[in-house]
């Protein structure tokens, strides 16, 4: 991002200085409700970095004052004020360094980090005053930590190898505190007085001060500072740029803070909808960041009629939005007034997709779908119980689906679908763009192996809309078998037999040669001829043979060509199958003698992520 030069200035601040004003709260953070603990080795590694006077990187603060862009403060952890004072700077990079140096430095208390197992603990850090001053050490191991009672021990701590718990141990075995660093002329006046002023200690000591606290005092770090007059969008971007704590910032984060300044708690609002989308099972994977992305959908799409609504000019009414920008901009009482809507919208989604056999966010062709699915659930209210505005959602849905026209950028197309599905749902207006733009080769179903293809999750959808049937057990393959019976996908002709007869690996390992059926069933069929293992089947199901073929009938395909161990015919019949179901769920008819031209070469994919029958 480039940032105007007149808008930041760059300059070298003081360590001590920096420090000493996050503890009087000049400088605080903005509040994400979000916490970090470096570990114990990082900071010992950057406060041997500042002791040997070596760079830790820039910090950047952000000027407060500009009213477009409040967030709520908190103190830098470990900062103590008996009265709330106003930041005149917030921390947009440095966190984990200051706080970290903050706390060894200037608290004089004990410091909660994370050890090398993850485990939150409590240390004091020391400088070995002897190993800091000798060329054959490294500074980083003349810092130690010491736990609460300020001693190392071994032997299940039988035995104590160093104890620091009385300051006199400190004098005595020359480790240096460094909590005490900000105020090193008291230590080293009772340091000269525990060893009866020496000469030979006086004379390490003067060099230990010269050589390492010095240093700290001396210190200068490279300070960015982003005057308050930046658009929010900028200071948003640095925000979410920047590695505050290893994991950067989004946007839902920063809303946090922003809706925080007005005593909104956003993260705790966020709880409450996972809650209200608990026993949905295709809203699992539904994040924070979708919510808001939804209801700015909404928002801007609300704002549009209400300026139409006022007679203004088509090309004047400002535009139905939701990149990063306008979700940025999403104001508190926008989200209030549209979030329950939103939160509806999703779960009546859910409950729609359920309908179509997508039971499971596993199951979910696009994730990303379920953003404008809900935003227009919540425009169209109750409008969707219509059976036939029903059936154009759906097609608006599968058009998305089967036109593989989710899986990148999407914010531009979720734009035109809100207002173009609820016009087309309405008021019967022209075809929507997502309709309009979709579009099927047969060729396509050639190259759907896995999961990771929205079409395959789309045609496994599809077939169980045939009231599709277990080959063993005859029952329904729905809601109520899906799970108990640990319902997948699996190959018909077995891929043991189909290499045996030299059938095309892409041809068996596509999804024209996979139906879904249950763990139990898989079990019954091996690595032989369907004319094999179909007679074993039909002997376990306990039924005749016409009952039998009308089970594997509900699966889209003709038992005949299985009977006869006739891949050739099975493949092509049951590929027209399919394409005559894909063509009704999108409402528009697939050209057979076209071969669909893309750009590159086709990436195999893997069988990662489903259950396959690969049998011997």
């Amino acid at each position: 991002m480039v940032i105007p030069v007149e808008i930041f200035d760059s300059t070298k601040g003081s360590l001590f200085e920096i420090l000493k004003d996050a503890h009087k709260g000049k400088i605080q953070l903005p509040d994400f409700q979000r916490g970090w603990i470096w570990d114990d080795e990082r900071i010992k590694g950057i406060l041997a970095s500042v002791a040997k006077s070596f760079p830790i990187g820039a910090v950047m603060f952000l000027e407060t004052g500009n009213e477009n862009l409040r967030f709520k403060a908190k103190l830098v952890e470990g900062v103590k004020l008996d009265n709330s004072v106003d930041p005149d700077l917030l921390i947009l990079d440095g966190q984990q360094r200051i706080t970290s140096l903050y706390q060894t430095i200037i608290t004089n208390e004990i410091v909660t980090t994370r050890n090398e197992k993850n485990y939150e603990v409590k240390r004091w850090y020391y400088i070995d005053m002897v190993k800091a001053m000798d060329e054959n050490y490294d500074l980083e191991e003349a810092i130690i930590s010491l736990d609460v009672r300020k001693q190392i021990t071994e032997d299940f701590g039988r035995r104590i190898t160093l104890d620091l718990s009385k300051q006199e141990f400190e004098y005595k075995n020359l480790m240096y505190p460094v909590c005490m660093i900000d105020d090193y002329s008291t230590w080293r006046r009772e340091f000269n007085e525990y060893w009866q002023h020496s000469g030979e200690k006086s004379m390490f000591w003067d060099e230990f001060e010269k050589r390492i606290i010095i240093n700290f005092h001396k210190y200068m770090l490279p300070v960015i500072i982003m005057k308050k007059e930046n658009p929010k969008e900028a200071v948003c971007q640095v925000f979410e740029k920047v590695n505050t704590g290893g994991v950067p910032l989004d946007i839902f984060e920063l809303l946090t803070a922003t809706f925080a300044a007005d005593d909104f708690e956003l993260k705790k609002d966020w709880e409450k909808a996972k809650k209200e989308f608990k026993g949905h099972k295709q809203l699992a994977k539904v994040s924070n960041t979708d919510i808001i992305q939804a209801v700015t959908l909404l928002t801007t799409y609300n704002n549009k009629l209400r300026y139409a609504r006022q007679n203004v000019p088509p090309e004047e009414l400002p535009a139905v939005r939701c990149k990063r920008k306008d979700m940025l901009d999403l104001s508190l009482d926008n989200y209030q007034k549209h979030r329950d809507p939103i939160v509806q919208g999703f779960i009546k989604a859910a409950k729609i997709l359920f309908e179509n056999h997508i039971y499971t966010a596993r199951d979910l062709p696009y994730s990303t779908q379920l953003i404008p699915l809900a935003a227009i659930l919540a425009a169209l209210g109750d409008k969707i119980d219509n059976i036939g505005n029903k059936k154009k959602l759906m097609q608006w849905y599968w058009c998305g689906v089967f036109g593989e026209l989710y899986g990148s950028a999407n914010e531009t197309r979720f734009a035109l679908d809100l207002p173009q599905v609820v016009n087309w749902i309405e008021n019967n207006g022209p075809e929507p763009k997502t309709v309009y733009d979709a579009n099927f080769s047969p060729s396509r179903l050639h190259t759907l192996r896995t999961r990771n293809s929205a079409a395959y999750k789309g045609i496994y959808a599809l077939l169980m809309d045939d009231e599709t049937k277990d080959w063993l057990s005859a029952t329904g393959i729905d809601v109520s078998t899906y799970f108990t019976d640990s319902i997948d996908i699996h190959h018909i002709f077995p891929v043991a037999w189909c290499e045996k007869n030299s059938i095309k690996k892409d041809d068996y390992n596509c999804i024209i040669n996979k139906t879904p059926l249950s763990s139990r069933t898989n079990r019954f069929v091996s690595g032989q001829a369907p004319s094999k293992y179909l007679g074993r089947l039909q002997k376990h199901a306990g039924v005749n043979e016409n009952e039998f073929k009308n089970i594997l009938r509900s699966h889209v395909l003709t038992p005949g060509f299985m009977y006869a161990d006739d891949f050739e015919g099975f493949f092509n019949d049951r590929k027209e199958k399919i394409l005559q179901r894909i063509e009704k769920a999108m409402n528009k008819p697939i050209p057979r003698d076209v071969m669909q031209a893309e750009d590159g070469t086709y990436i195999d994919e893997d069988d990662e992520g489903f259950t396959a029958m690969q049998l011997n």
